[in-house]
């Protein structure tokens, strides 16, 4: 399952891992969160409307590059352009597989998220070459 971020007129696509966490954020899409920066490494989201599954997650992890994680005692995400540090309560739930440069964006920005194959629903193709595409 892929999803699309979109950032101004930049997107983002991403493919979800197979865990609850990623499985619980899927259903509260489509959602749109203001991201700011955190870090050289990370940007943030605010709260999520509500705090995610954490069955089978890990106690702690590390976001690499091209990351996106779920952080749990803030309830939020984080958006790794960098390496992140370890830390407790960190559960990847993506992997950027093309268009992380928008997130070298500097300040905060509105972002969009949406299931990849929400543009099956209005005629456009949600897949090509087993890309997702997000526009």
């Amino acid at each position: 399952m892929s999803i699309c971020i979109t950032l101004g007129l930049a997107s983002i696509t991403a493919t979800m891992e197979d865990n609850p966490t990623a499985r619980d954020f899927l259903s509260l899409l489509p959602l749109t969160v203001t991201l700011r920066d955190f870090s050289p490494a990370e940007k943030i989201s605010g709260g999520l409307p509500r705090r995610l599954s954490e069955e089978d997650a890990p106690a702690s992890g590390a976001g690499a590059i091209g990351d996106i994680a779920y952080y749990a005692p803030w309830a939020n995400m984080a958006f790794y352009r960098g390496r992140g540090p370890v830390a407790r309560g960190v559960v990847k739930i993506a992997t950027i597989t093309a268009g992380i440069e928008a997130l070298n964006q500097p300040g905060s920005q509105d972002a969009t998220i949406s299931r990849a194959d929400a543009g099956a629903r209005d005629g456009r193709p949600p897949v090509a070459g087993g890309t997702a595409i997000c526009r």
